[in-house]
């Protein structure tokens, strides 16, 4: 049998070795060799002009994209409130209603979709809502396309602070939407495990493990009082992780993550379906390891995570593009970091071959190391009161302070290099950034306030007194959510009515 040989290169161990596929899939949840979904983060300015980048990408062969939107529609504000000025359409693409729905998706076939994912946290039960309802103005039932909510809220209070309402309260409408999905779309991903941002705000590799999978354990605990069944659940979840530079500990953390993912489900949870215990990962190349500073240095950088996070063995990969540390990235940026993982995965052979660093020294002490390390602060999580106590302590916001200055005091020192910025530093070439047309944010909320004219607001009232009757007692906010979006209520004004409900969140002094 020659290298050359496919059935060699899919998996060649001793016999009593771990084989990928098998539980507790150290070394991939596939027995055999995928090419990953290929997805490309993108949205800016209106509807209208992010739906031309969609179909751009699609037509260079992206198999899933994802929706930046900006910040106020991440919060719940819409784009003619006096809190969203200056922030339409800037970090991401403004969506106030079904209306900027049916614009950003029009010409593009739902069905022929294998992810469309979103930054949708703290508004994950309204992102769900607008796409059931597209779905079904299209006459195409929601599961016969993919969709990737992230839905993390808990992450957003120790990492990235788009959270609305209090940490019990976010919980509930996060569950909500996880037990809609399992039950009624379980095509789609309900919830995507985040440790990107956790990683980006300068934890370690562990931390961003363990606080994630703390934050799992809130979602799977409310579930499991809500009498939810975790094997129906767990099948449908996915994890988002960092990928950085660092090839050989990222590697392992990958192969640590799921083994550990894999242990937790079968003896905490006792699942009892493979399904439930294989850990989907959705990589991000880092966002921080990116610099101003000589960015085309960023191209190299991307590359090297592409390919550490196909060593790794991931479901779904999003590669960042070079001038992403100026501004929202350029089309020509934005191509080339799609070729940049097509490349690593058509040209390389690094697709044919699952886990290629399994039996590496290196990797399977590092992997062994890192499961302990996850393990001991997963368990000192819990002993402490578990995810909502780390939040409402301020314990997971100063771990992470600490992680992240010093980090900073090694990139200051010299001692982590960073070419072009602590070593070998040259002048910049100036590049062209992506600019936002500054008639955007006018345009954006003119178009909210013509859809409040126009639309049926009996309607749209008789939906709004529904989900504040849900909300007040006790029942999910997903089927008065579904109806308030069909009868063009605003993201604003459906998060009004929780807001009345659950209040906001206001941190504590100790924070």
């Amino acid at each position: 049998m020659s290298w050359e040989d496919p059935q060699l290169r899919v998996d060649y161990a001793p016999e009593e070795a771990e084989h990928p596929g098998e539980y507790p899939y150290t070394r991939g949840v596939s027995a055999e060799p995928k090419v990953w979904i290929m997805g490309q983060y993108a949205g800016f300015g209106t509807a209208k002009e992010s739906n031309a980048r969609f179909r751009s990408l699609l037509d260079a062969g992206v198999t899933g994209f994802s929706v930046a939107m900006d910040l106020p529609s991440q919060m719940g504000i819409d784009s003619d409130d006096p809190r969203a000025l200056g922030e339409v359409g800037r970090v991401g693409v403004a969506i106030d209603s079904l209306a900027d729905i049916e614009v950003l998706m029009e010409g593009i076939p739902l069905e022929e979709l294998s992810q469309v994912r979103t930054t949708a946290n703290s508004i994950g039960y309204l992102w769900a809502a607008l796409f059931v309802a597209l779905a079904e103005k299209r006459g195409v039932h929601p599961n016969e396309f993919g969709m990737f909510i992230q839905n993390d809220v808990l992450k957003e209070f120790i990492a990235r602070g788009t959270q609305i309402f209090p940490p019990e309260a976010s919980l509930r409408l996060s569950v909500d939407c996880i037990e809609y999905v399992a039950r009624e779309t379980p095509s789609w991903v309900p919830l995507a495990m985040s440790g990107y941002h956790i990683r980006e705000s300068g934890s370690s590799a562990t931390q961003e493990i363990a606080f994630t999978f703390a934050n799992a354990r809130a979602y799977l605990d409310e579930c499991v009082r809500r009498g939810i069944d975790i094997d129906q659940v767990a099948p449908t979840l996915f994890t988002f992780l960092a990928i950085t530079k660092d090839v050989l500990p990222e590697v392992a953390k990958f192969r640590a993550a799921r083994r550990v993912w894999a242990k937790l489900m079968r003896d905490t949870y006792g699942t009892t379906d493979p399904r439930s215990q294989q850990l989907r990962i959705f990589a991000f190349t880092a966002g921080s390891t990116l610099t101003a500073q000589q960015p085309l240095n960023n191209v190299i950088r991307a590359s090297v995570e592409a390919t550490t996070a196909a060593l790794a063995g991931v479901q779904t990969m999003h590669v960042s593009a070079y001038d992403e540390a100026l501004g929202v990235p350029t089309e020509h940026a934005a191509t080339l970091a799609l070729r940049t993982q097509q490349v690593v995965a058509f040209e390389t052979g690094l697709t044919t071959t699952l886990d290629p660093l399994a039996g590496s020294y290196a990797v399977e002490a590092l992997t062994d190391e890192l499961e302990a390390s996850i393990w001991s602060l997963m368990e000192d999580i819990e002993e402490r009161g578990g995810a909502l106590e780390g939040i409402s302590s301020g314990r997971f916001a100063r771990d992470l302070s600490e992680a992240a200055y010093r980090l900073s005091q090694a990139i200051e020192s010299g001692e982590k290099v960073v070419v072009g910025v602590n070593r070998f530093p040259a002048r910049t070439e100036p590049l062209e950034v992506f600019s936002i047309d500054p008639a955007t944010e006018q345009g954006q909320a003119q178009s909210v306030r013509r859809l409040r004219q126009t639309r049926d607001q009996s309607a749209v009232d008789a939906a709004l007194e529904a989900l504040r009757t849900d909300v007040r007692e006790g029942r999910s906010v997903m089927p008065a959510t579904i109806e308030a979006v069909k009868a063009y209520a605003t993201l604003g004004e459906v998060v009004a009515v929780l807001q009345d409900q659950f209040g906001t969140w206001r941190p504590s002094a100790e924070f």
